[in-house]
């Protein structure tokens, strides 16, 4: 009894704790993902066709395209308040600073979504004409240059920073944000100024380091939470 009873209270001493906030935030960040892409296609139908408004429309392809949005703002807020607790350590500001970036990536997110949903409501009510179509999904659209867009850039910065500095995680994995935040940042320009498309080949590309940076923490996090380091 004695040595079970010294081998429980070593094994609570050894337990790391910051692997529920480093679980929690992976399964988060791995949602977030996993919900963007099929959301982006689901939604398809109202961004492409400039007449949706007035059209038979797909409504319940776009409303499940919406939902998912929905979901991929909240995990990208609950992803910063899970690593919150442990990320404050090593730069308190620095976090703080991360956990508004999203909140504010959130909040543009649903913008978009509330915009699709309007054009759904008078598509359905026959209350809408072409040009107030086109005007909501433009409204979409410039929320996804500055959400999953800017903000991205910011976020990738923020976290990938606090994660390169502690060591929390192999320096390899932020350091695929650090380097896919600036390439980013000038796709986002050139789409902002309207050199290019967001959805040109150049545009794509830009964000594949940066989608490999959330896909890789996430993944990482979630199985093998942080590394043990010293805070100092």
């Amino acid at each position: 009894m004695t040595i079970t009873a010294s081998t429980a209270s070593a094994d609570r001493r050894t337990a790391d704790p910051t692997r529920n906030n480093a679980r929690a935030g992976g399964i988060f960040y791995l949602i977030t993902f996993a919900a963007s892409l099929p959301a982006l296609l689901l939604i398809g139908p109202v961004l492409n066709d400039a007449g949706y408004i007035t059209s038979a429309g797909q409504d319940t392809r776009v409303l499940w395209g919406c939902l998912l949005d929905f979901v991929n703002a909240v995990t990208c807020i609950g992803s910063a308040v899970a690593v919150y607790p442990v990320v404050k350590r090593r730069n308190e500001s620095m976090a703080l600073g991360f956990v508004t970036s999203r909140m504010l990536e959130a909040a543009v997110i649903m913008i978009g979504v509330v915009s699709l949903l309007a054009v759904v409501t008078l598509r359905q009510n026959q209350a809408g004409d072409v040009a107030t179509g086109q005007a909501l999904v433009a409204v979409r659209d410039w929320t996804f240059l500055f959400g999953p867009g800017f903000m991205a850039t910011i976020n990738a910065v923020l976290f990938g920073t606090l994660l390169y500095r502690s060591r929390l995680v192999p320096r390899i994995i932020p350091t695929l944000g650090l380097i896919g935040a600036p390439l980013l940042l000038t796709a986002d320009m050139f789409v902002f100024f309207g050199h290019i498309s967001q959805t040109s080949v150049w545009s794509m590309l830009a964000t594949l380091p940066v989608a490999a940076w959330e896909l890789s923490v996430g993944v990482y996090m979630t199985t093998k939470g942080f590394r043990r380091v010293q805070t100092g």
